[in-house]
């Protein structure tokens, strides 16, 4: 019998029939054929050559060692040195470790899907970041380092006083975290291995976080960074390979867009249109009113999300503060800017050629043969770069593109475990245990990251129907709803000094109310199949989530300015060194002695800063802790060289004409 044979027992974890032979497995094959909604057999097509396992086999020995070494270099048992790599990093890996961050197998697939399903217009999401970058280094920065803080909620804590806020922060960003960031590079490389390999999604799942939290558990925000690093050069290379492999396979990318728009599926719905590619596949800029990505969206909206993303969410601005100095800053958010320009080149026009090659299995519409080909009714664009990996690449180089989306996988979710752990651990679980020791918090910070994964496996299932099969569409939709409020909060928090605790909390109150309920109803009516009526409510499915994060962050900020307005204004002291503004002025105010507590005298240049008092001559800075200490993160100096600094704004202005001049040719 199978049962009595490996292959019959390890065909139920696998969802494939290990034998060579079909005939010898009976039960496998009809195991094989009974599919349904929730489970799906994949055959590999092409298995795996000597080459592709010794490629896998030397990519992961070689990321182990450099996260071994990159561990050693900074003392993993000190919060400044788990939580901020001792806030010693050089510009290039910052950079390459922002890229990686964002860039996880959620935006491989995610990307490469929307741009199957619909052209070039995701590509705004990737470009509009550098924007949100250069205010990331040039304003952002300097107000967090300048307060001294190690998480974002804690700035909220400290700009407006109490507690509500900065526990609420910290709470929603352990949601946004499970929601569209852990779950959806769980799920996106678990589908790339199913694809691939055959494998069961949920086994797959498994597979991953096993490899991937041991390193991060053990090596903290240095290791994160130093293996981002590494994986950031390994996807750039396989990505290289894959595009020039792939616009060989359809003659060039003068040829794209014409077999792009032939893409049609052989059996599609009668009376309909969603089988056929969009007309405007290569134009950045859409309809405002019908298209899928409207340009009113792409442009202010898409800014809204991307300032929550890059200037206040955990997971980025950690790397930042992980920096030298500020010019440091400023060289990885230009560094990392210029590798999110590639992405429409390596990921999403990808996308584009895997629907015109596979147009029955990446562009299916029928409901039938979508389960069939995904496990999914409603679409398989989130297949279309695995499926482009399958069928071209060839031996060994296979192997480099699984390793690939491993690293962008891992890339993704380290980062994404440290900060979250990070954020439980000084803004929740420190508030509570204000006694608790170093070895207490760092053991709490491991503990939260594996509770973090087993939430976001259960989430999962949601994922495979979200947002018409795709997952970037979801990843954005939730976070219009949840992040665009916060946005506002944190613009006003450091550009309006009138903004006081009461209108903040009060505005972050209704943004949650409104915007969960936008949420709700997206799950509640998720998009049907081509050719089925929506029963939706008109209101959201003719307000884009785009146009909606617009209203969202403009309602927020409406309640924030009322209330602040109508409530007495902050104190000088409770806004000093708090605001771009109060940055700026020469005053010498006194400051609340938390806020100074982490400061000392003039070292390196800076001016010195006096105990309780607030000093804006040229910066202000802290000598850093001596390797195995327990001294809380220092603040590094916000003063910078001259040469240097003018050499980072030359090269963020030559950065900004790139993009203006993409945008334009594109749109």
């Amino acid at each position: 019998m199978c049962a009595r044979t490996l292959e019959g027992l390890l065909a139920p974890w696998l969802g494939v029939c290990l034998s060579p032979q079909q005939s010898v497995c009976g039960q496998c094959g009809r195991r094989a054929m009974a599919s349904n909604a929730t489970t799906k057999y994949y055959a590999v097509s092409q298995s795996f050559s000597v080459s592709d396992i010794i490629v896998i086999g030397a990519y992961f020995l070689l990321n182990v060692a450099v996260g071994i070494w990159s561990s050693c270099r900074v003392s993993r048992n000190t919060l400044n040195g788990y939580f901020l790599a001792g806030r010693d990093m050089a510009w290039w890996p910052i950079g390459a470790s922002l890229f990686a961050s964002s860039e996880g197998s959620g935006l491989f697939i995610g990307l490469a899907g929307t741009g199957a399903a619909g052209g070039i217009a995701v590509a705004g999401f990737e470009w509009n970041a550098t924007y949100a970058l250069l205010a990331l280094a040039w304003v952002f920065v300097p107000v967090y380092v300048s307060s001294g803080i190690v998480t974002m909620p804690e700035y909220l804590g400290r700009r407006f006083g109490g507690e509500r806020i900065r526990m609420y922060l910290s709470a929603l960003s352990l949601m946004l975290s499970v929601f569209t960031k852990i779950s959806t590079d769980l799920y996106s490389g678990a589908l790339f291995v199913q694809v691939c390999l055959g494998w069961n999604l949920y086994l797959s799942t498994v597979l991953m976080l096993v490899v991937t939290a041991l390193y991060t558990i053990a090596g903290g925000l240095a290791a994160v960074i130093y293996t981002d690093t590494l994986q950031t050069f390994i996807m750039i290379i396989g990505a290289i390979v894959l595009t020039i492999t792939a616009f060989n396979k359809i003659g060039g990318y003068a040829n794209l867009e014409a077999i792009y728009l032939q893409a049609v599926p052989a059996k599609t719905i009668p009376n309909t249109t969603c089988h056929l590619p969009r007309h405007d596949a290569m134009h950045l800029f859409r309809d405002p009113v019908n298209g899928d990505l409207p340009w009113p969206g792409m442009t202010l909206g898409v800014t809204i999300l991307a300032t929550w993303y890059w200037c206040s969410d955990q997971v980025i601005v950690q790397r930042s503060l992980s920096a030298k100095n500020i010019s440091h800053a400023k060289g990885a958010s230009i560094f990392a800017s210029y590798l999110k320009m590639l992405s429409m080149i390596f990921i999403i026009l990808p996308g584009m050629i895997s629907r015109a090659l596979y147009p029955d299995s990446v562009g299916c519409v029928d409901p039938e043969d979508c389960m069939k080909v995904c496990g999914a009714e409603v679409s398989c664009s989130n297949i279309a770069f695995p499926k482009l990996v399958l069928e071209l690449m060839p031996n060994g180089l296979r192997g480099l593109m699984i390793a690939v989306m491993m690293a962008a996988l891992m890339s993704s979710l380290t980062s994404i475990f440290n900060s979250s752990s990070t954020l439980f651990t000084m803004d929740i679980w420190k508030k509570y245990r204000r006694g608790a020791s170093e070895k207490e918090l760092l053991l709490v910070g491991r503990i939260v990251t594996v509770i973090l994964v087993v939430i976001s496996v259960v989430w999962i299932p949601i994922l495979q129907s979200a947002n018409s099969g795709q997952l970037y569409d979801y990843i954005q939709s939730v976070t219009s709803c949840l992040a665009s409020p916060v946005t506002a909060i944190f613009v006003m928090a450091v550009f309006w000094k009138r903004t006081n605790e009461a209108g903040a909390f009060w505005g972050l109150m209704v943004g949650l109310a409104v915007g969960v309920t936008r949420m709700v109803l997206e799950f509640a009516f998720p998009p049907p199949p081509c050719g089925i009526y929506d029963p939706a409510p008109s209101v959201l499915r003719s307000v884009h989530y785009l146009h909606f994060a617009i209203i969202l962050c403009a309602l927020t900020a409406i309640v924030v300015a009322t209330v602040s307005l109508l409530t007495p204004p902050p104190t000088e002291e409770m806004i000093c060194n708090l605001t771009w503004w109060s940055l700026r002025s020469g005053a010498d105010r006194d400051i609340p002695l938390q806020k100074v507590s982490t400061l000392s005298h003039r070292t390196d240049g800076c001016a010195s800063v006096r105990s309780g008092k607030c000093v804006r001559a040229a910066g202000f800075c802290s000598p850093r802790p001596a390797r195995g200490t327990t001294q809380e993160p220092a603040i590094i100096c916000t003063t910078e060289d001259p040469f240097w600094s003018r050499f980072c704004c030359v090269n963020a202005i030559v950065l900004i004409c790139v993009n203006v001049f993409l945008y334009a040719y594109y749109a």
